[in-house]
C-alpha cells in the first residue's frame, strides 16, 4: 500500500493505493490545503506516516495531528501541547523626514571630469550641472526643457557634448558652449541616444543608437547600433550594430565597446570601418570596463566595487575577475564606485558614489610603480561633496475643500459634510464645514456629496524605470498610480540609480508622479552580476553605506541563502538606522525566523492558510508588519487572477488612459477563468485578518502587478478576507506611512500633515468597490483631475502627451534584431 496526498477539485484529500492492483480509494478530504499554487520548496504537504503495524496512519490536518485507522477510517486526534519560548529581536523601525523645503541631491549620475582636472560636468535629476572642483556651486550647463544626460567633455575643456529626452521630440544630441551655455543639435534625426564620447584628438564623436522600450515608447528606435560622426555633427557611419559603452582608443585608430560572448559580458573593439573585431576581455560579474586614456590601466566594476588592474593585450581574451591571481590588481573602494573615467593623463582614476567624488593616484594603488609610497594607502572613505541642493517642489497659495465626507484617519473619525483647508502644501485645518472658517484668499472646491480619504500608501509597489538611463518627462507607470489615488510608492526592487534620480525628479518638480521611495537594487543572494556576497559584518555594512549613499532609507533581503547573513544585515541596519524589507519567498519557516529576527516586515503572505494560535501569537508579540501581496497571494492562485476574470479590465476608462494599451489587452481580453472557491487569496486574506485582529499592523502593497488600479484590487481583497472597509482603507493609508515611519507627516488627514488626498465620487465605506471612484487627487498640496491628469485648483497645467498618444509617431511593435538596451543584467522580485 502506499498512501499520498492529491488534489481533488477544490479538497486535498488522502488516498491509499493498492501497489499491485493499482486500485485506490480516498481516506479523508479533511486535509488543509495543499501547496501546490505558486511553490513548493519544502514539500506540497506536512510530512505522514504510517504506523509500524501499516494498519494506521498519522497525518497532520486543521492545525492537529490525526491518526486514521485504515479498517475503520475512524479519525482521532492525537493530543498534543507545546509550551514555546521564543527570543525574539526588536524589529527596525526609524522615523523618517518626509518634507524640506531643500534637499541634496545624492544620486549624482554620469559625473565626467574636464581634461585640466578643473572642473566636473554631471546629470542630477534630469538636467547636466557643472562644479568647480572643490568648492564651486554647482549651475545647470543650459537653460533647455528636455531631459540632459551623458555629458563627455572636450579635449581643450571648451564644449560638452550630451544626450536629450523630449517626450514630443524625442532623444537628440547636442553641443553646448561651457562659457556662454549656447547649444547646437549634432544629430538631424529623432531617435534613442546613448553615450557620445568624444576622440582624444577632439575631431570625432562616437555613440550609440537605441531601441525604444515600454516606458520611452518604440518610435524612431529604427537604424540603431554604434556610429562615430565629425565634431559638427556630419558624416556619420556605422560602426557596429550591436554593443554599448563606445569610446576611443588612446590613438583614434580603434572603438572600444562592450558586447557579449559565450554568456559572458566582453570588452571588445573594431577599427573605424567595423572591421578587424577583437575581444580583450570576458568577464562573468563586471559591469563597467574602463580602459586609461594612456592604455596602460583597466578600471572595472565588480559586483559593485572598483579594481585596477595593468591593461594586457594577447592574442586571446582575458578573463577579467577580482578573483584572477595571475596579474597584479587591487580593489579601491571602500564600499562601491559608479561612473568611472580617468583623469586626462592616466594617472588617477575617478568614480562617485552617491553626492561623493572620488579619485585614486595609480602610484598610490601599486607599489611598483614609481612613486609609490613604502605603505599602499587603504580605500578613502569620504569624497569631495558635489553639494548641489535642490528646492522641493510647493504649491502657492491656499486651497479649501469643502463640503465632503472626509475619513480622516484619526481613529475611526468620519466627519459628515466637512471642509479641509490647505495651505501651499500642508492641511491646516479639517473638521466640520459649520466649524471650519475658509480664508477669503482660498481657492474654493466645491466636493458636496463627495468623500475624501487620505492618499494611498503603497508599500510595495513596483513601477517601470527605464532600462537605458533616460528618463521620461511623463512616466505613465507614475501617472497610472496618482490617478488611482497613490501618493506615496515604496518600491522594494528597482534600478538603484534609475528610481532614486527620479524620486528626486518628482521631489523637484520636474517630474509629476507619487512620492517614490526605494530600497534600490535588491540585496540578492543567488548568483548574477547583481549578486550582494555578504558572509560578515562588515559586508553587510558596505552594502548597506552603499544604497543609503544615494538615498535608501530601507533594504530588500532576497534570498540570502543562510540565516545568519540575513542577521548580519539586520544588524548592520540597526547600526545604519536602515528598514529591511525582506523576500517573504513562500517558505513558511524562514517567514517565522524573519519575525524573530526583528524584519521590518514580511513581504508577501505566508503560504499557510488558515493559521492557529502559535503563528498569530507570536507575530502579535513583535512589531514585525505585514504586507501580504494579495494580488500575488502564494499559497493559492494569485489573486489578480480573480478580477481580470471577474471584471472587463480593458475597459476601465483611467486606467486605459495611462497604460499602453497591448500590456493590458494581451492580459485580459483572452482571460482564463476559475470556479469562485478556487481562487484561494480570500483564504489567505481570512489569515491576513486574523493576524491583523491580534494587532500586528498590515499594509497595502500591489506588487506594480497593474499600475495604479492595482491598488485598488489589493484593498478590495482585503475586505473579501474580513477586514471592514475602514480597516482596509487604515491599512491603505496609515499603517503604510507608520510601516515607513513617515506617520507623523503621510498617513491620515490632521492639521500640520501634508496634503496627500484622494476625493471620490462614491463613499468606499458603503461599497469598498467606490475607491477608484476617483474624482481628484492631490500630492503634496497640488490637486489633478484623476481622468485627465491636468493639474487643476491654484494652478491650471494640461500634462504632456504619453508615448502612446502621439498619434501619427505611435509604434506598438516591440523591437527586434541584435541592438543591446540592457545596460546590466536586474533581478525580478516575485
Amino acid at each position: 500500500m502506499m498512501a499520498y496526498v492529491k488534489r481533488i477539485r477544490l479538497k486535498s484529500v488522502l488516498v491509499v493505493q493498492n501497489i499491485n492492483s493499482g486500485e485506490e480509494w480516498t481516506l479523508t478530504e479533511d486535509l488543509t490545503h495543499d501547496q501546490q499554487e505558486t511553490w513548493a520548496i519544502f514539500g506540497v504537504y506536512p510530512n505522514f506516516a504510517w504506523t509500524p503495524d501499516s494498519k494506521n496512519i498519522i497525518f497532520y490536518a486543521k492545525g492537529k495531528i490525526k491518526k486514521i485507522e485504515l479498517s475503520s477510517l475512524v479519525i482521532s486526534d492525537i493530543p498534543f501541547k507545546v509550551t514555546s519560548t521564543q527570543t525574539i529581536q526588536e524589529s527596525l523601525h526609524f522615523p523618517k523626514q518626509v518634507f524640506s523645503a531643500e534637499f541634496t541631491s545624492k544620486m549624482i549620475r554620469q559625473l565626467t571630469t574636464s581634461p585640466d582636472g578643473k572642473f566636473v560636468v554631471f546629470n542630477a535629476a534630469g538636467f547636466l550641472y557643472k562644479k568647480e572642483l572643490p568648492n564651486g556651486t554647482p549651475e545647470r550647463v543650459t537653460n533647455g526643457i528636455d531631459f540632459e544626460f551623458e555629458p563627455d567633455i572636450s579635449p581643450d575643456g571648451k564644449f560638452v557634448i550630451y544626450t536629450t529626452w523630449s517626450d514630443e521630440f524625442k532623444g537628440s544630441i547636442k553641443r553646448a558652449d561651457l562659457k556662454s551655455g549656447k547649444t547646437i543639435p549634432l544629430t538631424d534625426e529623432k531617435g534613442l541616444y546613448y553615450s557620445p564620447s568624444y576622440s582624444t584628438k577632439g575631431d570625432k564623436i562616437v555613440y550609440r543608437k537605441g531601441v525604444g522600450n515600454d516606458v520611452l515608447g518604440y518610435a524612431y528606435g529604427r537604424g540603431t547600433g554604434i556610429f562615430t560622426m565629425s565634431a559638427d555633427g556630419t558624416a556619420k557611419t556605422l560602426i557596429s550594430e550591436n554593443g554599448i559603452k563606445p569610446q576611443f582608443n588612446k590613438d583614434d585608430t580603434r572603438i572600444f565597446f562592450q558586447g557579449n560572448e559565450d554568456g559572458k559580458k566582453a570588452f571588445k573593439s573594431v577599427d573605424l570601418n567595423g572591421g578587424n573585431p577583437r575581444t580583450h576581455y570576458t568577464s562573468t560579474y563586471v559591469t563597467q570596463f574602463c580602459p586609461s586614456p594612456d592604455g596602460k590601466w583597466m578600471a572595472f566594476t565588480e559586483l559593485f566595487n572598483v579594481y585596477i588592474t595593468p591593461m594586457v593585450t594577447t592574442g586571446s581574451p582575458l578573463e577579467l575577475s577580482s578573483t584572477n591571481k595571475s596579474i597584479p590588481l587591487t580593489r579601491v573602494t571602500k564600499d562601491a564606485g559608479t561612473y568611472l573615467h580617468w583623469s586626462n593623463d592616466g594617472s588617477k582614476l575617478l568614480w562617485t558614489l552617491g553626492p561623493q567624488y572620488f579619485s585614486r593616484e595609480i602610484k598610490n594603488t601599486f607599489n611598483f610603480v614609481d612613486g609609490a609610497p613604502q605603505t599602499i594607502p587603504p580605500p578613502d572613505s569620504i569624497g569631495v561633496s558635489i553639494g548641489l541642493r535642490l528646492k522641493t517642489d510647493v504649491p502657492d497659495g491656499i486651497t479649501a475643500l469643502k463640503g465632503a465626507r472626509i475619513i480622516t484617519m484619526k481613529g475611526d473619525e468620519v466627519i459628515e459634510e466637512g471642509t479641509i483647508i490647505i495651505d501651499h502644501n500642508k492641511v491646516v485645518a479639517v473638521g466640520k464645514a459649520s466649524e471650519v472658517s475658509i480664508p477669503q484668499n482660498a481657492k474654493v472646491i466645491d466636493v458636496t456629496g463627495k468623500t475624501i480619504m487620505p492618499g494611498i500608501i503603497d508599500v510595495h509597489a513596483h513601477l517601470r524605470t527605464s532600462p537605458d538611463g533616460i528618463s521620461p518627462q511623463q512616466d505613465w507607470s507614475y501617472l497610472a498610480n496618482l490617478a488611482f489615488g497613490v501618493t506615496t510608492s515604496h518600491d522594494p526592487s528597482s534600478n538603484t540609480e534609475m528610481v532614486f534620480s527620479q524620486s528626486e525628479m518628482i521631489r523637484s518638480g520636474r517630474m509629476v508622479g507619487p512620492r517614490l521611495y526605494s530600497t534600490g537594487s535588491i540585496l540578492y543572494g543567488a548568483d548574477g552580476d547583481f549578486k550582494v556576497v555578504i558572509n560578515s559584518l562588515d559586508d553587510a555594512l558596505s552594502h548597506l553605506r552603499r544604497l543609503k549613499a544615494v538615498g535608501a532609507f530601507s533594504v530588500k533581503s532576497y534570498n540570502q541563502p543562510r540565516r545568519d547573513q540575513r542577521q548580519q544585515i539586520l544588524e548592520a541596519a540597526r547600526l545604519l538606522k536602515m528598514e529591511v524589507v525582506p523576500e517573504g519567498g513562500s517558505t513558511f519557516f524562514t517567514n517565522m525566523n524573519m519575525i524573530s529576527d526583528g524584519h521590518t516586515g514580511i513581504e508577501h503572505s505566508i503560504p499557510v492558510a488558515p493559521v492557529y494560535k502559535d503563528v498569530v501569537s507570536f507575530w502579535n508579540n513583535t512589531k514585525v508588519a505585514y504586507t501580504p501581496t494579495l494580488i500575488v497571494s502564494y499559497g493559492s492562485q494569485w489573486g489578480e487572477n480573480y478580477w481580470y476574470d471577474r471584471t472587463n479590465v480593458w475597459e476601465n476608462e483611467r486606467l486605459m488612459a495611462f497604460t499602453p494599451r497591448p500590456i493590458i489587452d494581451s492580459r485580459s481580453r483572452r482571460r482564463t477563468t476559475s470556479e469562485y472557491g478556487d481562487y484561494g487569496h480570500i483564504e489567505v486574506s481570512k489569515a491576513v485578518k486574523q493576524i491583523a485582529d491580534g494587532g500586528t499592523k498590515v499594509n497595502l502593497g500591489a506588487h506594480g502587478q497593474i499600475q495604479g488600479l492595482g491598488a485598488h484590487w489589493e484593498l478590495w481583497m482585503l475586505v473579501q478576507g474580513g477586514m471592514t472597509p475602514l480597516q482596509a482603507i487604515r491599512s491603505a493609508t496609515l499603517n503604510g506611512a507608520s510601516y515607513l515611519g513617515m506617520d507623523k507627516e503621510i498617513g491620515s488627514l490632521e492639521n500640520g500633515k501634508l496634503a496627500d488626498l484622494v476625493i471620490m465620487d462614491a463613499n468606499p465605506l458603503d461599497d469598498i468597490r467606490n475607491s477608484e471612484k476617483i474624482k481628484y487627487v492631490m500630492v503634496n498640496g497640488r490637486i489633478y483631475d484623476s481622468l485627465s491628469m491636468n493639474e487643476i485648483g491654484g494652478r491650471e497645467k494640461l500634462r504632456g502627451k504619453l508615448w502612446f498618444e502621439m498619434g501619427k509617431g505611435m509604434v506598438y511593435s516591440f523591437p527586434t534584431g541584435n541592438a543591446e538596451t540592457w545596460t546590466f543584467t536586474t533581478p525580478n522580485c516575485e
